[in-house]
């Protein structure tokens, strides 16, 4: 019982409950749960390349620290016992503790983020929203499209870059890539909007009006859908006690 194959909208709708609920914690006890228990459950439950989440949860665990520390230095006096001096300044064990659950906080948002975003397939997420959240077809199929154009786009730009080599521009540098994209961008442009003027017709061709579809890519919810949910509602229930 994979954490992958679980119904997108309803992994969507409870790790958003979960969200919105840990918002209302300062505790510091309640997101370490959360992170902790996040973790176990992708290593138990989930295939995720650590490697490729680790380099996703870099910039956010730098934003962790940076809240951390400007809630230490920069944070409201609440006064109570002192902690520790930084910069001649008082820092209490009350601020310390809101600092620690504030960056925590950030931390049990993006695990949870990157638990629903290496584990679902865009394509199903979006059948999902049209099946069994009711999401407008037009929207639905518009953002699958999308999905579509980003491979297609650094494909053209790879395109574009290598017919400037071969006219002597020097794209050797990342340095030289990076000056020089501006001058790819009106190309990439013109290029895009052909292929979405393309992809409009053949979609009407095709009979995609916006109206009433029949479906045949169905994505069901399964009662392990349900276990999962309860599996993070426990998880849920279990820090806000903790924090208590």
């Amino acid at each position: 019982m994979s954490l992958h194959d679980m119904n997108p909208t309803v992994k969507f709708l409870t790790l958003t409950f979960v969200m919105f609920g840990l918002a209302l914690f300062y505790n510091p006890w309640t997101p370490l749960v959360i992170v902790v228990g996040t973790v176990l459950i992708q290593w138990m439950a989930t295939n995720v390349s650590w490697k490729r989440w680790l380099l996703f949860l870099i910039p956010f665990l730098i934003t962790a620290l940076g809240t951390f520390w400007t809630t230490l230095v920069f944070g409201k006096d609440l006064g109570g016992e002192t902690w520790v001096t930084i910069l001649s300044q008082e820092v209490t064990i009350e601020e310390r503790d809101v600092a620690i659950a504030l960056s925590l906080r950030v931390l049990a948002f993006t695990v949870l983020s990157l638990l629903f975003m290496l584990t679902t397939d865009s394509k199903r997420f979006v059948m999902s929203l049209m099946q069994q959240a009711k999401l407008s077809p037009t929207i639905a199929y518009s953002a699958l499209v999308g999905f579509r154009f980003i491979p297609l786009l650094k494909r053209e730009l790879q395109q574009l870059q290598y017919a400037h080599r071969l006219r002597g521009v020097p794209l050797d540098t990342r340095w030289e890539r990076l000056r020089h994209v501006p001058k790819l961008l009106l190309p990439l442009l013109a290029g895009s909007i052909r292929r979405a003027e393309r992809v409009a017709f053949s979609m009407e061709a095709r009979g995609f009006t916006g109206g009433k579809r029949t479906i045949y890519d169905r994505v069901e919810v399964k009662s392990s859908d349900f276990i999962w949910s309860g599996v993070f509602f426990a998880l849920f229930g279990f820090a806000i006690w903790a924090g208590i």
